[in-house]
């Protein structure tokens, strides 16, 4: 049971606001003695997740893993039309020191 509530409090979806609000975020969820972070990004905010690994990686938590990269689609139904939404989950992880 706590291993599922540890599960939801350590993902981080990337939208629409700039990279860094989402590179502060991973480094807050670090900083409270979270060791694994997934960022969940759909349509083109898949690149921003991305550069958000890339920019933590090389700036923030140089030790930094990723462990796992999940790509998917969903079907999203916009004004009673579906159409297919790209989606991608990334997991990082920090070392324990």
């Amino acid at each position: 049971m706590a291993e599922q509530q540890e599960a939801k409090s350590n993902v981080v979806l990337v939208g629409k606001k700039p990279v860094m609000n989402y590179v502060i975020a991973c480094v807050t969820f670090f900083n409270q003695g979270v060791t694994s972070i997934v960022l969940k990004a759909r349509g083109a905010s898949i690149s921003k997740a991305v550069d958000v690994v890339e920019l933590l990686r090389r700036a923030f938590v140089k030790d930094l893993v990723v462990k796992d990269i999940s790509i998917g689609t969903e079907v999203v139904e916009r004004e009673s039309r579906k159409s297919n939404v790209s989606t991608i989950e990334i997991t990082v992880e920090k070392p324990s020191t």
